[in-house]
């Protein structure tokens, strides 16, 4: 993890963003103190998309066989 001053930070921004856009997290220092982290934001699916797909079930059986079991499928 790269470390910067503050005042670093503001005059050299590019620079450190575009060590964050390269996955690096830059920890952000005052008076020799962490005061703040900036990291790469996660480009993750969203939460709907992550959970696992099951199929709709209605007392035991999964919807879709009921609905081919009454067109005579």
């Amino acid at each position: 993890m790269k470390e910067a001053s503050f005042t670093e930070l503001r005059s050299q921004a590019k620079h450190y963003f575009d060590l964050v856009e390269s996955g690096e997290t830059v920890r952000v220092l005052r008076n020799g103190r962490p005061i703040a982290e900036i990291h790469p934001i996660a480009h993750d699916l969203p939460s709907w998309k992550r959970r696992q797909a099951r199929p709709m079930l209605i007392g035991g059986a999964a919807i879709s066989e009921l609905v081919l079991a009454a067109r005579g499928r």
